[in-house]
Order: C-alpha cells, then sequence, then structure tokens
C-alpha cells in the first residue's frame, strides 16, 4: 500500500511556528533588551491570588490544585483558603521587608468575596493581573467565543470595580487558552498576558499584545508540590537560576527576566516563609536584581521596541 503523497501536504509548514500569531526569533538574534539602572535581571513575583468553588467544574478541563476528593472536599477547600486568610499576607509582609513590589494574578472572584485584599494589594503598591473569573473559569478551544469574550470581561469588570484600575495583564488557569485567546484579549483592552512560556523575554504578538514568560519549571507548586523537595532546595534553584541569567546577559549583553509564581497556601506556610524570606533578601542584595511587576516590565520592553 503507497502512502498517498496528501498526507505530507501542510499548508501551514513554515519556519519556526505553524501560525502567524507571532514571528519565531531565537533570543540571540534579538535586540537586546535593557533594564534600568544597568541592572541585568528583572526579578518578577507573580502571586496566583485564587479562589476554588468547593464542586470543581471538569469544562473544558478541571483546574490544577482544585478539590480530590467526594463533596464536600473541606480538606483541600479549607488548604486553599489558607492561602488568602493567612498566607497571602505573609507574603506582602516579606515583600515589605525586601522592598519588593509584585504582581498578583487574582481571580474576580476575590474582588467579589475578599474585596480587602484588593485594596491591601492597591496600598501596598502591588499589580494586580486578571487571573479569570474563579478556579472554574477555565478556557480551552471548544469553549464558545461568547463565553470566553464574557469570561474575561467579568474578571477585569470585578477587579476594576474594587481596585479603581483596569488590569493590563492576564494569566490563564493553567496558562490554557483557546485560538480566540489573544484576539479577545487585546480587544477587551488587555495589554500583556502571561500564558506562554517558550522564552525568557517578552516579546510582541503581530496583534499588538505582548506575552510576559511566566516560567513554570520555577513556581513554588512545581518543585514544593509536584516533585515533593524542600523549600530549600526551591531557593538555590530561584539563586542558581539568577545567578546564570546574569552571567549570560554579561557576556552576551542586554537584560534577562527571572519569574517567581508563587501560590499563598503553599510558600505561605511557616516553615517554608523562613526560607523564602531569605530568598528575597539574598536577591535584593545581588546588585544585578531589579524588583519589576509586569506593566513596569512591559514599559521598558514597549519603550525599546
Amino acid at each position: 500500500m503507497t502512502l498517498d503523497p496528501a498526507y505530507l501536504e501542510y499548508p501551514h509548514r513554515q519556519l519556526g511556528y505553524d501560525h502567524t500569531l507571532y514571528d519565531w526569533s531565537p533570543l540571540k538574534d534579538r535586540k537586546p533588551l535593557a533594564w534600568p539602572d544597568g541592572k541585568s535581571v528583572a526579578v518578577w513575583a507573580v502571586v496566583s491570588l485564587e479562589w476554588f468553588p468547593i464542586i470543581p467544574g471538569d469544562t473544558p478541563f478541571r483546574a490544577p490544585g482544585h478539590m480530590q476528593t467526594a463533596y464536600p472536599d473541606y480538606r483541600h477547600y479549607t488548604a486553599r483558603e489558607y492561602g488568602t486568610r493567612v498566607g497571602f499576607y505573609r507574603l506582602l509582609d516579606a515583600f515589605a521587608k525586601a522592598g519588593v513590589r509584585a504582581s498578583v494574578a487574582a481571580n474576580g472572584a476575590i474582588a467579589e468575596r475578599y474585596p480587602s485584599i484588593i485594596r491591601d494589594i492597591v496600598a501596598a503598591g502591588h499589580e494586580i493581573i486578571a487571573h479569570t473569573t474563579d478556579m472554574n473559569g477555565t478556557i480551552a478551544t471548544g469553549l464558545p467565543e461568547d463565553a470566553e469574550r464574557a469570561l474575561i470581561a467579568q474578571s477585569l469588570d470585578s477587579l476594576e470595580r474594587v481596585s479603581g484600575t483596569r488590569p493590563s495583564g492576564w494569566l490563564s488557569i493553567a496558562r490554557s487558552q483557546s485560538w480566540n485567546t489573544p484576539r479577545l484579549l487585546k480587544e477587551a483592552g488587555v495589554a500583556y498576558c502571561c500564558d506562554w512560556v517558550n522564552d525568557e523575554l517578552p516579546y510582541a504578538f503581530n496583534n499588538g499584545l505582548v506575552n510576559i514568560p511566566l516560567n513554570h519549571e520555577l513556581s513554588d507548586r512545581q518543585i514544593l508540590n509536584v516533585q515533593q523537595q524542600s523549600v530549600d532546595s526551591y531557593a538555590e534553584q530561584i539563586l542558581d537560576a539568577h545567578d546564570w541569567l546574569a552571567a549570560e546577559a554579561d557576556r552576551e549583553g542586554g537584560g534577562r527576566l527571572l519569574p517567581l509564581h508563587l501560590t499563598p497556601y503553599i510558600i505561605g506556610l511557616p516553615y517554608r516563609m523562613d526560607a523564602f524570606e531569605h530568598l528575597l533578601a539574598d536577591l535584593a542584595a545581588r546588585p544585578q536584581t531589579w524588583f519589576a511587576r509586569g506593566i513596569d516590565i512591559l514599559e521598558h520592553f514597549r519603550s525599546q521596541q
């Protein structure tokens, strides 16, 4: 049996990616991106501040970290609520001690249920990123376009009503998008998303949306929960990554980006906070470090394009 020649025909085959959302380019071929005051490593702390409904939604998929056991799953529900009641405020204190301004990716439900948390974020000078409606608000291809458009708008509206500012950034649950998401985010006035993890510097989509890559492999969820490593190992890996990026930037020119993706009910536990505060202090003591919010990174990226 011979293979039909049409099997080998693929009309979208091209250099890099098989889509036209953005142009493919290796980091080494791009114009160097400079951070302020000669700093070489932008350390971007991003906190996922989430509300998990006690009944999980499985359409189009169940969000990572969602309820696991039979309803009512108080074990997992209250463990996650610990993040908003206790863990997040430990992070706010740690950021204040180290002089860090962070980005907080908040579900719209946080603004609706716990508006005082949103007000505390704003008062401390941190940025709010939209992180969909709640942890049932997942996006994937197959979600009707009108439903996705409404989900994006509801999230932005809820956060704006309490914070007074419409979020410029967007983080999807599990970084999952549909084919429509980049266009719908742009239409909704979102300036940047954090869902695409294929780089270590911001880059622009062809529609003007910017992606600021939020590395998953260095997240507290991945290292502490999934890989079951110690918090000391987590801190060591972050510092190793920083020092590698600083050396690379010194050797090749331009700046680099080191995201810290944090989860309050994971990193905010009492036996992890001491190591985390020491990590922030160690990062702050390195002369190459620039602690930045997503909106700050976006501003410097756009000013140099």
